[in-house]
């Protein structure tokens, strides 16, 4: 399968990297925002067709898929002008950063008949389906998550501590992981969402402070806090409260309630999200299937972010 993958940043390296592991698949084109950069990655990873644009791109390749790497603003236009150019895609999360936009590419998809998967990692990473596994299969049930989301992001920087060309957003981006979890190990829709922002900061213009509510039908609830301001350990932490049992999950690594390891190494295939994610997009498209994660599962997570902007601003 002939792949075109946009954006040669932090995220689309980890792309690169998963799909080493992965048989069959031959990156045919890289597209980035500047030359020197692109060819640099493209030389590294033996891509051999590199361009600043991704119409070129589409246009000069054989590319089936495309994978899109791209800032946020830009994941909503550049799924629909793929699709529409009759490739499939996976954009990285968020697919948007309004409703409109996400409820756009769900339109596209339905009228090109396009696989379209949005990159919700956290349905993919062995902790979090090690829990999922004993949910589907009744041990589990959850009845409360509480999540924590803290970065040290004062300055307009990437995963790697680079300068970023845009602004990252703790709703838009952030909360969606959680947003679309909760509702996925609940095994039930959002019915109650609740949010409050801190300050707007007054270089970036969005607020650096979040606190978020959820509540599924079935009643598990969801507290999710997140920050731009935490100068401590970083990252996302999830606690499953279930049951029957805590287990508290870090990425890739999970534990119990008393902080016991639990392995998670033959959950699937690989320990690396991205991989296991990018591993289900080409095969959904193989096998002519909607993946996990397609824009058309995802999509309610971005009603419920709509939703919660409107509190937030009015």
């Amino acid at each position: 399968m002939k792949v075109l993958l946009s954006g040669p940043g932090a995220f689309g390296i980890k792309h690169l990297d998963g799909i080493r592991n992965i048989d069959g698949i031959d990156v045919v084109s890289l597209v980035g925002r500047t030359l020197e950069k692109t060819q640099s990655v493209a030389e590294k990873y033996g891509i051999s067709h590199v361009s600043t644009s991704l119409t070129e791109a589409l246009a000069e390749t054989e590319a089936e898929a495309v994978i899109l790497c791209t800032p946020t603003q830009q994941h909503a236009s550049e799924s629909i002008q793929c699709m529409e150019a009759g490739k499939h895609v996976q954009v990285e999360i968020p697919v948007a950063d309004s409703w409109a936009d996400a409820a756009a590419v769900m339109d596209t998809q339905k009228k090109t008949g396009k696989v379209c998967m949005v990159g919700h990692t956290r349905r993919f990473n062995p902790s979090h389906q090690w829990v999922n596994q004993r949910i589907r299969g009744g041990e589990l049930s959850v009845q409360q998550m509480d999540v924590q989301t803290y970065f040290f992001r004062r300055k307009n920087i990437n995963a790697e501590g680079q300068p970023r060309s845009w602004t990252d957003h703790l709703l838009w981006h952030h909360a969606a992981h959680t947003v679309d979890l909760f509702a996925y190990q609940a095994g039930s829709p959002i019915v109650t969402a609740n949010a409050i922002q801190g300050p707007i900061h007054e270089e970036l213009g969005i607020s650096l402070d979040m606190s978020i509510q959820l509540k599924a039908e079935n009643g598990a609830i969801c507290t999710l806090s997140l920050s731009f301001n935490n100068d401590g350990p970083l990252g996302t932490f999830f606690r499953y409260i279930c049951d029957n049992g805590t287990y508290i999950a870090r990425y890739d690594d999970l534990v119990d309630g008393k902080e016991e390891p639990i392995d998670v190494s033959g959950v699937a295939v690989s320990m690396n999200g991205i991989e296991l994610q990018d591993r289900e997009f080409f095969a959904a498209i193989a096998e002519g299937r909607e993946p996990n994660s397609s824009i058309a599962s995802v999509l309610p997570c971005y009603k419920v972010l709509h939703d919660l902007e409107q509190q937030m601003t009015a």
